[in-house]
Parts: structure tokens; sequence; C-alpha cells
């Protein structure tokens, strides 16, 4: 009977693994290779040039998530989890409330909006279906944390795991870019990748233990460059 029982945890956490990685994929189909997070205005304007400001770069896009949207996630996880919609409206508008600049809201609702529908379709059940339904009916923005906050929920995935996937989506979408925009290798940019992963658990703690009071979205040279991007007459991505 251990045995058995042993068995069937070491599937259940199997098949948690490999949703996670699945909804945490770079290839997952909600726009994100679409999105440079700020860095094609970076490179533009010469903020960053090599690996090392590169490296920095990520660094702080990865802290500002962690101490904005990523509050916002596990709160939202926290909801989903009785199903209390009101309150993921209300997180969902505080999370579109800090993106400062029309670039950065485009970004988290239509990524927030092809992971709900993705979530339906894939996953289903009733809360992603209502979560749906008040993006569709404008009743909330539907910012990217909290559908995957919603996601991971009805899937009984943990926050923790739901925090992971944000913060190496964030650190992807700049990775993936900059092997487009500027002259790097792929084995730097994993080897900034593997780096900066390694500071995930503390980031987790830190947001886990705060109040969405606490959330803060603004970075002035992101939100300088964001404007930058916007007024720009060539570009190759849409932030």
């Amino acid at each position: 009977m251990i045995i058995e029982n042993d068995a069937v945890d070491a599937s259940s956490s199997t098949a948690f693994l490999s949703r996670m990685l699945q909804f945490g994929d770079s290839m997952f189909p909600i726009g994100a290779f679409a999105f440079s997070s700020s860095l094609e205005s970076a490179i533009q304007e010469g903020v960053v040039t090599d690996a090392a400001t590169l490296r920095a770069f990520a660094r702080t896009a990865l802290e500002q998530a962690a101490r904005g949207d990523c509050i916002a996630l596990i709160a939202a996880h926290r909801a989903a989890t009785t199903s209390d919609i009101d309150t993921l409206a209300r997180i969902d508008a505080l999370v579109y409330a800090r993106k400062l600049s029309e670039e950065t809201r485009t970004m988290s609702v239509r990524m927030g909006k092809k992971f709900t529908e993705m979530g339906v379709e894939v996953v289903g059940g009733p809360l992603l279906c209502r979560w749906r339904e008040c993006i569709e009916t404008s009743v909330t923005p539907g910012c990217y944390p909290v559908a995957l906050a919603i996601s991971f929920a009805v899937q009984s995935l943990p926050a923790s795991q739901a925090f992971v996937v944000h913060q190496y989506g964030v650190a992807t979408t700049i990775l993936g870019a900059a092997l487009r925009l500027m002259k790097i290798s792929h084995i730097e940019t994993q080897k900034i990748l593997y780096e900066l992963t390694g500071q995930t658990g503390g980031m987790y703690e830190a947001a886990a233990t705060a109040r969405l009071s606490d959330m803060a979205g603004f970075a002035p040279l992101t939100e300088i460059l964001a404007a930058v991007h916007t007024r720009a007459h060539v570009r190759l991505f849409m932030s």
C-alpha cells in the first residue's frame, strides 16, 4: 500500500511538473514573442550594449515584476481557490492601474486574454469560463498575472509554481528579444538566464509576504524607454 501511494504521489507530481512546463513554455501561444519589454528601446538608446548591461536590465525587470505583478499574482491565486470573482476583478484593476504606458498595458491584457482563452480550451472549468466572460464584456481588463494565477489555481498548481512561470517568462521574453536585436550568443543568454533563475526563491518569499498595497509598478527608466518606443518610426517589437 505504501508503494502504491508513493506511486500515486509521484504520478501526480510528475503531472503537475509537466503542466507547469507546458504553461510556462516560451512557445505557449499567448504572443509573448511579439514583445521585448522595452529592450528594443534600451538597445537603441545605448542603455543595453553588451552581456553585462543586458544582465542588469533583465535583473531589474525581474525585481520590478516581483515587487509588482507577482504580488498580485499570489493574491489572485488565493482568491481563485475560492472562486472569488469580485476580488479577482479588484486585483486585476490594481495591476492595470500600475501599467503607466500604453504598450505595457497592451502587453499585459493581450497576453492575459490569450492565456485565459487557452485555459478555457485546454483546461476548462467554470471559473476560467467566467473570467473569460468578464474580459469579453469589459468587466475587467484581464491582465496576464491574474490569468496565470487563475489557470494554476484551477489546476491545483501552487502559487509558487505560477510565480516561477511568470518570472521565467519575463526573463526569456527579454533574452529571446536580445538574440534578435543585438550581437549576443545563445551561450551568453543562457548563462544570464541560469544566474537570474537562481534568485527566484528569494523573490518569491518577499512577494508572498507582501500586501497588495505594497505593489510598486514605477521604474522611471523603463517608463521612459516605453515612451520612446511608442514614438519610434522603425521597430521590430510591439513593446
